[in-house]
């Protein structure tokens, strides 16, 4: 039996955010043409078109993609770590970090987001996925009584753009390994002490 109109076009969508995901990750969004897109996806221009605006549209879902996909794995490392709640807000940090240090998402996310979907939608996109996690994480924590009790939304925020911060100065440092490490004492330093 041949797929339904719905089925194509969510396998269409997939290949063009596919394609659209391995092409902005390997040489970043203002080096990669639509033809390149459609080429690489195995459609038309006009499929294209049928599922995007334009190429930022594309770039946007291929932001959400990849978000998610970092949320994700934060959240299975953080809970498939430590028990004790400080241990695993550490551990969520250090994925976090780990994640954004693969060059495909640092591109995207940390590199081209912020310029090509504007701080604003970069920031909404990031806090849909992480925030709430971020919030839980805090809260659990601040129960447990690893955190002072306080306001846990304003830290979740600030804690969110802490983690996105440093996220950007790994990946512009020189020595990587050594940045990542500083940030998280620094983090430790600002939730801990």
């Amino acid at each position: 039996m041949g797929r339904t109109h719905a089925e194509r076009s969510r396998a269409t969508r997939t290949a063009l955010i596919t394609a659209g995901r391995g092409l902005f990750g390997e040489r970043g969004y203002a080096d990669v043409g639509t033809e390149e897109i459609v080429r690489t996806a195995g459609v038309s221009r006009g499929a294209l078109y049928h599922q995007f605006s334009d190429k930022r549209a594309l770039f946007d879902a291929v932001v959400e993609e990849v978000e998610a996909e970092v949320t994700r794995r934060v959240v299975e490392d953080a809970l498939t770590g430590p028990a004790d709640p400080a241990d695993a807000l550490r551990a969520g940090a250090r994925a976090f970090l780990d994640a954004c240090a693969v060059p495909e998402v640092e591109r995207i996310l940390l590199l081209d987001a912020p310029g090509v979907l504007g701080w604003e939608r970069w920031r909404e996109i990031g806090a849909r996925h992480g925030l709430g996690v971020i919030e839980t994480a805090l809260q659990t924590a601040i129960d447990a009584g690893a955190l002072r009790p306080q306001a846990v939304r304003p830290l979740a925020h600030l804690v969110l753009g802490a983690l996105d911060e440093a996220a950007m100065v790994v990946a512009r440092a020189a020595d990587r390994d050594a940045a990542r490490e500083e940030m998280l004492a620094a983090l430790e330093g600002l939730l801990f002490s």
